[in-house]
């Protein structure tokens, strides 16, 4: 036997069955989370297991790259310099 709240205006509502709606939701977003747990873990081993394969680890890599960034940002600098002479100075 269904139980029914009346509302103004004659809109009823079956509470078990909203119940069991809310109940289910609640056990699919878990179900959900758990399976996002799941797959961040296999995606983070993987991530793991590939930089264990590099030969240069990235942060060796990104060290190289900044300084090689540096080296030529000041290259150019110099070579802007010698082509204006005078232009960087602020008198």
């Amino acid at each position: 036997m269904a139980t029914y709240q009346k509302f103004i205006g004659g809109f009823e509502v079956n509470r078990q069955l909203l119940g069991a709606g809310a109940v289910l939701t609640g056990i699919g977003a878990l179900v959900g989370l758990a399976g996002t747990a799941m797959v961040g873990a296999a995606l983070l081993s993987a991530g793991r297991g590939w930089m264990q394969q590099l030969e240069t680890p990235p942060t060796e890599l990104a060290h190289r790259t900044l300084n090689q960034a540096r080296a030529a940002s000041l290259a150019g600098l110099e070579a802007w310099r010698a082509e204006h002479p005078g232009a960087g100075s602020h008198n």
